[in-house]
């Protein structure tokens, strides 16, 4: 992303930087690392004992909910490890440190889903076609413990969720596999007062429905990010049109917006002012565009009509 801003001619290069880089300026809570250590750890244990559980009842739908919660454990820890990586400083090869790893974390979460996903959904439709006997008190009261620990896990994210897109999507996702484990244990209460077994694996085709709507918003999100698009939180519109009404100001162009990581944001920019007009104080600016936009990190080139039109980023086209 970096330009070689050689217009033959100086520029006032205006840097404002009126943010909290990652955890390096705010540093992620110790309750975080209890939080994901805690529900990892609870999670790996039910998933053992849910795949026994399951072999055991000849239930599809408990196996499908054990694949699901060993994707949950991989995304806890996923999860951690980023939270882990981004408290680590910027260095002279990294310059913006870690933060991306969080982006690299949901990526990986989301394709781990779909793919434990597509597994079971073969074997699902494979049962829905020739239904096998299901021990249902057993599905049932392993479900049971799930929506517990899943309930249990998720409320460890309650705090700190509404800052941190990493700390919400566990939240998020633990909370619906509390629901989806509730989804069994009725099928199972169904199956045991109809004796209908093709009630359990259409269960599991309703619950892998469920992830692949949620996985899929995840998915596009961390490919979007990955790409360096504007974060879906951040119009990019409204801060052009927020940027040109500025006093003095008769043209953006080179606005570039893009995610550090799941939480930051950054920003770069060149500013066309009026030859008569005096330079906007850039770290001013960057205060009111993390306060308007929660863009943190905010680069600014300040350029006077005449040097923008020797600029040869201010085509739409050039990157």
């Amino acid at each position: 992303m970096a330009h070689d801003h050689d217009h033959g001619h100086a520029h006032g290069h205006s840097h404002g930087h009126g943010h909290a880089h990652g955890g390096h300026h705010h540093p992620i809570p110790d309750h975080v690392d209890r939080a994901f250590a805690i529900a990892a750890g609870v999670n790996l244990a039910f998933v053992i004992a849910e795949v026994i559980a399951g072999l055991m009842a000849n239930s599809v739908a408990l196996i499908a909910d054990a694949i699901h919660n060993l994707g949950d454990v991989a995304s806890l820890l996923l999860g951690w490890g980023a939270v882990w990586l981004s408290r680590r400083p910027p260095t002279a090869r990294r310059t913006y440190g870690w933060g991306r790893s969080s982006i690299l974390a949901s990526l990986t979460n989301a394709v781990i889903l779909l793919i434990g996903v597509g597994a079971i959904g073969l074997e699902a439709v494979e049962r829905l076609f020739a239904p096998q006997p299901v021990e249902t008190g057993m599905v049932m009261a392993v479900a049971a413990i799930g929506i517990l620990i899943n309930g249990g896990t998720a409320l460890l994210f309650m705090r700190g969720r509404e800052g941190d897109l990493n700390i919400r999507a566990q939240f998020m996702h633990l909370g619906a596999d509390a629901a989806v484990s509730l989804g069994v244990v009725i099928s199972a209460f169904a199956i045991g007062l109809t004796g209908l077994a093709w009630i359990d694996p259409l269960t599991s085709l309703i619950v892998m429905a469920v992830i692949v709507i949620g996985t899929w918003g995840l998915l596009r999100e961390s490919v979007d990010l990955a790409m360096d698009a504007v974060p879906q939180r951040v119009r990019e519109t409204e801060v052009h049109d927020w940027l040109v009404a500025l006093p003095g100001v008769i043209e953006v162009h080179d606005l570039h917006i893009w995610g550090l990581s799941t939480t930051e944001t950054a920003l770069t920019a060149h500013l066309v002012l009026t030859d008569g007009e005096g330079e906007h104080r850039p770290h001013v600016l960057a205060g009111e565009l993390k306060e308007r936009f929660g863009i943190g990190h905010v680069t600014l080139q300040v350029e006077r009509a005449g040097d923008a039109e020797l600029c040869w980023l201010r085509p739409a086209d050039v990157i």
